[in-house]
């Protein structure tokens, strides 16, 4: 792998094509400029035009898409028919399952999911798992938050606002009691002390990625949480279904994007939990960091722009590097998480706290 092609040069795309273009020859693809200028080439184009795609894509070795969710199935389709392998960091269960399907006769790698929750929580999760010799439960949690909260939301949109709605709305698969099912996503609230502060947590679309796949038959529970600040998801089942903005996504998104821009001080939370027995003992199993900004080439970065854009990073260089399979779909909790902190991106999430 040496060319790699990265779409959208928002600040995680952006920083995921920095931190590639340490060691691959990178090129960005977005139909605006980027608001900051890059060390790697940067092709105007607009991926919602296939024929654009079909045109551009042959020729690179991966592509990396930092879309939203909603754009990523054709580029994966075009990475699918000329043998690139694809990463993304979709929280889209209809958008990972069609690639799934691609996979089967896929001649590369279809990595989607690559980002926070799913991606480095699904990792961690299953990090923790292979210390037992029978699982019980597995509960996660991830939470993009600003540091210094103001209003009743508690909330800042430093991720996508189509995918933050996309996983309030669509429901959201668990196992409860052992069997696989869907529940309603900001429903199943519950409370959580970090570092002396109480939290939120609810239920929502997407972030266990393929782990109920994975773990069915082997526990009595499995979930993902994600975390806010007490009052969030009350305000926003207000928001979404006393109003029914629900059926007005675009309009929802409008607004919270122009009510809660982006912040600089923000904070990433990632909490997993797992419970068994080792031989025959009960045992518990935690895993929790805080991640904060920081400085990478002279420049500030937040918390959910690097991790996500590590995350992303971390898993294209372990396909260079052979450590993952070379073909067909990866699951996000097959990737060893010391192999992944020993990469050149990896290598951020041990070191800032």
């Amino acid at each position: 792998m040496k060319n790699v092609l990265v779409i959208g040069m928002g600040k995680v795309g952006s920083l995921v094509g920095i931190l590639l273009s340490k060691r691959f020859k990178v090129t960005g693809l977005d139909k605006r400029k980027p608001a900051v200028d890059l060390p790697f080439e940067v092709i105007p184009g607009d991926v919602s035009d296939l024929g654009f795609l079909e045109k551009t894509l042959p020729g690179f070795d991966a592509v990396a898409s930092a879309m939203p969710y909603n754009l990523n199935l054709n580029i994966a389709k075009v990475a699918h028919k000329n043998g690139i392998h694809y990463f993304d960091l979709t929280e889209d269960v209809p958008t990972t399952t069609a690639i799934m399907e691609l996979s089967k006769t896929s001649s590369a790698v279809m990595a989607p999911q690559c980002g926070l929750a799913p991606g480095l929580i699904g990792i961690v999760g299953a990090h923790l798992a292979k210390r037992f010799t029978r699982l019980r439960d597995i509960e996660l949690r991830v939470g993009a938050l600003p540091r210094y909260p103001n209003g009743l939301l508690g909330y800042s949109f430093t991720w996508s606002p189509a995918g933050v709605i996309n996983e309030y709305i669509n429901d959201a698969e668990v196992i409860h009691n052992g069997v696989r099912k869907m529940v309603p996503s900001l429903d199943g609230l519950e409370y959580i002390q970090i570092d002396g502060n109480e939290f939120e947590a609810f239920s929502t679309s997407g972030g266990l990625g393929t782990m109920c796949d994975t773990y069915a038959g082997q526990v009595d529970t499995l979930n993902y949480k994600t975390i806010r600040y007490p009052g969030h998801a009350k305000l926003m089942k207000f928001l979404l279904y006393e109003l029914i903005l629900k059926e007005k996504r675009e309009l929802v998104e409008q607004i919270l994007t122009e009510a809660k821009p982006p912040v600089q001080e923000d904070v990433v939370y990632v909490y997993a939990v797992v419970e068994g027995w080792k031989g025959s003992e009960i045992a518990r199993e935690e895993f929790y960091e805080a991640y904060y900004p920081i400085t990478i080439d002279g420049q500030h970065w937040r918390a959910i722009s690097w991790t996500t854009a590590a995350s992303i990073a971390a898993v294209i260089e372990m396909v260079a590097d052979g450590k993952l399979p070379q073909k067909g779909f990866i699951k996000q909790e097959e990737i060893n998480f010391d192999d992944f902190l020993n990469t050149g991106t990896g290598k951020f999430y041990q070191h800032e706290k």
